[in-house]
């Protein structure tokens, strides 16, 4: 199954843009270029674009399409920071496929 989330490239970094983030609802996530000479990308993702399709074993597994600016990134997702009990995404790192 193929997977497609809409992204928007982030300007503001750091731990305060992020809350401000996390309380309209989006989660900041981060696509890295690891061994594939890229240059990491900060983004943002919609919290209710990525809720439901993280539940599926094969969204771990398998190469993931983020629409960033018009232009679609194949990327894997390599990590994923939950709250500790609410059922909320806080943070998502994906690295270039």
């Amino acid at each position: 199954m193929s997977y497609t989330i809409p992204a928007a490239i982030r300007t503001e970094i750091g731990k305060g843009s992020s809350r401000r983030l996390r309380r309209e609802d989006k989660v900041p996530a981060v696509i890295y270029g690891t061994g594939s000479g890229k240059e990491p990308v900060s983004i943002v993702i919609d919290h209710k674009d990525i809720i439901n399709i993280q539940t599926n074993d094969d969204f771990y597994t398998s190469v993931l399409t983020i629409v960033l600016d018009g232009k679609e990134v194949a990327v894997r997702a390599q990590a994923m920071q939950r709250h500790v009990f609410k059922p909320i995404i806080e943070h998502v790192d994906f690295v270039y496929a």
